[in-house]
């Protein structure tokens, strides 16, 4: 078995043993980012708009305070008012595949609801710092040929911000809005690290552009979805990666050991508990494009997936 088929079944779980039988010509990985993500902000930022319907109106009153119920039972009713203020203008938590962050982040967004602003200040510093570290560490050994390798390839850990930015957009590894963004949070920490009297009086707002910048790196790396150039997005609703970015190591290193291996006409079956994909075993075992296989795809999703 191959180390693809090994990292795709270890993602997914499939209904019957059709796995084996997959041709990899014929097959990509599909991204489902359901894990993390939370939109409940837009929930209670939004307006009810006069040319609404009353019955979407009422949907939307009792969808707010469904949300109100579940901020007050998850951080507390003490400052209940304060919070949800706070949680408001953290905004969403966009989806993003199961990588370095998501647990620590939750922690950090959490400080911010709970007005523990310099804890999650430094907190999502040293998010990025270890973002950075993680990557660095998972990559450099498919990166000993460059030259960049000789200054990385010994330490276990890096606190220089700038080195390890500038590796890996040596690399090509993050993407150059991502390079200006880690560069901008690089400053932030650095201001929130070293002494200055400013920080006693504005560190919710320096938390919150914190947390914001480092929500935009997460977003723009490692979203479930959107226009990066490794997504394959002619197909609504769904992603799968391109296959000649396959091979390139952030992509098998991050994003393929959240994927799903599945060619054109696989169907989710279940996400909750546990994902769970049904496949065919009949593709034949050519080599199609990615513009093909959205093609089938689409094709397959127009008759209707079958029950």
């Amino acid at each position: 078995m191959s180390e693809k088929r090994k990292t795709a079944t270890a993602a997914c779980s499939f209904k019957r043993s059709t796995k084996l039988h997959l041709r990899v010509e014929s097959t990509r990985y599909r991204i489902l980012a359901i894990q993390d993500f939370d939109s409940r902000a837009l929930n209670l930022s939004e307006p009810i708009k006069e040319e609404w319907e009353d019955k979407v109106k009422e949907l939307h009153r009792k969808n707010r305070t469904n949300v109100i119920q579940q901020l007050i039972s998850e951080f507390g009713e003490t400052n209940k008012d304060y919070k949800i203020k706070n949680f408001i203008a953290l905004g969403p938590k966009s989806p993003s595949i199961i990588a370095f962050h998501n647990r620590f982040f939750a922690q950090v967004r959490t400080a911010f609801v709970m007005g523990a602003f310099y804890p999650a200040l430094t907190g999502a510093c040293a998010l990025g710092e270890r973002i950075l570290n993680h990557l660095i560490l998972v990559l450099r050994e498919e990166f000993k040929a460059t030259p960049e390798y000789k200054h990385v390839y010994r330490k276990d850990s890096f606190d220089d911000w700038a080195l390890a930015i500038d590796t890996l957009a040596a690399w090509e590894v993050l993407l150059p809005n991502v390079i200006d963004d880690f560069r901008s949070l690089m400053r932030k920490r650095h201001e929130a690290l070293h002494f200055r009297p400013e920080t006693d009086r504005n560190d919710s707002p320096l938390a919150l552009n914190a947390i914001k910048c480092l929500q935009k790196i997460i977003e723009d790396q490692f979203s479930g979805f959107g226009s990066q150039p490794w997504f394959v997005t002619s197909i609504p609703g769904e992603i799968y990666i391109k296959k000649d970015w396959e091979a390139r190591p952030f992509i098998k290193k991050v994003y393929l050991p959240n994927g799903c291996l599945v060619g054109p006409r696989n169907r989710v079956e279940e996400l909750m508990p546990k994902l769970r994909i049904v496949d065919t075993d009949d593709y034949d075992n050519v080599e199609i494009s990615d513009e093909d296989f959205a093609r089938l795809r689409l094709e397959f999703n127009e008759k209707g997936q079958p029950s």
